[in-house]
């Protein structure tokens, strides 16, 4: 048996991403799920693997590609969890391994672990559910893990209506935050307002610097949650409160200066990478991720949680997506659909 997918041959750009019939994908041991997927969810992070194979530099062709959703095709003998029919989401694979490593989703069919699959929102369709695994693993780790987020707190959240911030609004609402937001248009502004932010600012035309110390009386923000880096990141050491806490989900060069003024603020610097359970095979650390996509689904099931999925692109134009991502700008999130 054969299967549609889109094949990452050599690092370089979009182009490198083409459309290859290989085969269907046999169950790697008896605790595996075969998936029939319907969409994948495309990350920043794809386009990253793509251009630089960062974890498997040596082992191409890849099937790039975390985010999947999908139906349950087949069981292996000791899975107890999941039953053919069962529809599912997750955050598995894709990192650029070669094919006999955790394949990606930017396929027709996947395998992964049961212990790593979560069944998906109830009233969630299969494309949208696809999108919310790693930006939802982000946002969750960011301000419940990282920043121990309370309500009451303020809170900073750069580029609020692009994939991991617009989740990231919604789960700071959810936990009572008052949140601050960047965003570079009108149309981001009403997004973000809607989802629960009750300070905007335009990047463009305001400091968020200044703004945010006006918003809380010169006080600062408790959390700042970067998702740009670089220049946003080392800005953010003075929109953040003395004692408060600065998390960036990007690597960030910091010059002996940054950290000497993060010092003087008394700052706690805390870096996000929901990848570091696959990349260094922690099993339990992986079920506890999926324990937050379960958590996740609660919340979508009970209307606080929504993704916004921008664009539904067919499989064969992967290399599509990315180009759309590195233009810049999203706002939401892209999905690969297989039907």
């Amino acid at each position: 048996m054969t299967m549609q997918a889109i094949l990452m041959t050599a690092a370089g750009n979009a182009d490198v991403l083409q459309l290859h019939e290989i085969t269907k994908p046999e169950l790697p041991s008896p605790h595996h799920l075969l998936v029939k997927l319907a969409a994948a969810g495309v990350n920043p992070l794809d386009t990253k693997l793509r251009a630089k194979p960062a974890y498997h530099p040596d082992k191409l062709p890849a099937i790039l590609g975390c985010d999947g959703a999908g139906i349950v095709e087949k069981t292996g003998s000791a899975v107890t969890r999941f039953k053919p029919g069962d529809a599912v989401y997750f955050c598995n694979g894709g990192l650029g391994g070669n094919l006999d490593d955790e394949p990606g989703c930017y396929a027709e069919y996947t395998t992964l672990h049961e212990d790593y699959c979560a069944a998906k929102p109830a009233n969630l369709s299969l494309e949208d559910s696809a999108a919310l695994p790693l930006v939802l693993l982000t946002a969750w780790e960011s301000l419940v893990e990282r920043a121990n987020l309370q309500a009451g707190q303020t809170i900073l959240i750069h580029a609020a209506a692009g994939g991991v911030g617009h989740i990231a609004v919604q789960l700071a609402h959810h936990l009572g935050a008052r949140i601050a937001v960047t965003v570079s248009d009108d149309k981001q502004a009403g997004l973000a307002h809607g989802l629960g932010a009750e300070k905007i600012i335009n990047y463009r035309e305001q400091d968020f610097v200044q703004e945010m110390l006006q918003w809380t009386e010169g006080l600062g923000a408790d959390v700042v949650l970067d998702t740009v880096g670089d220049e946003t990141f080392l800005r953010s050491l003075n929109a953040a409160r003395i004692g408060g806490k600065v998390v960036s989900i990007l690597a960030t060069p910091l010059a002996a200066a940054d950290v000497q003024l993060a010092r003087l603020r008394n700052l706690s610097l805390c870096f996000e990478l929901m990848l570091t359970p696959q990349v260094l095979k922690l099993h339990d650390e992986r079920i506890r991720q999926r324990r937050i996509l379960e958590q996740g689904a609660q919340l979508v099931e009970a209307g606080k949680l929504g993704v916004l999925v921008s664009h539904k692109l067919p499989l064969k134009n992967a290399a599509e997506a990315h180009r759309l991502i590195e233009a810049g700008g999203m706002t939401g999130k892209i999905v690969l659909t297989m039907g």
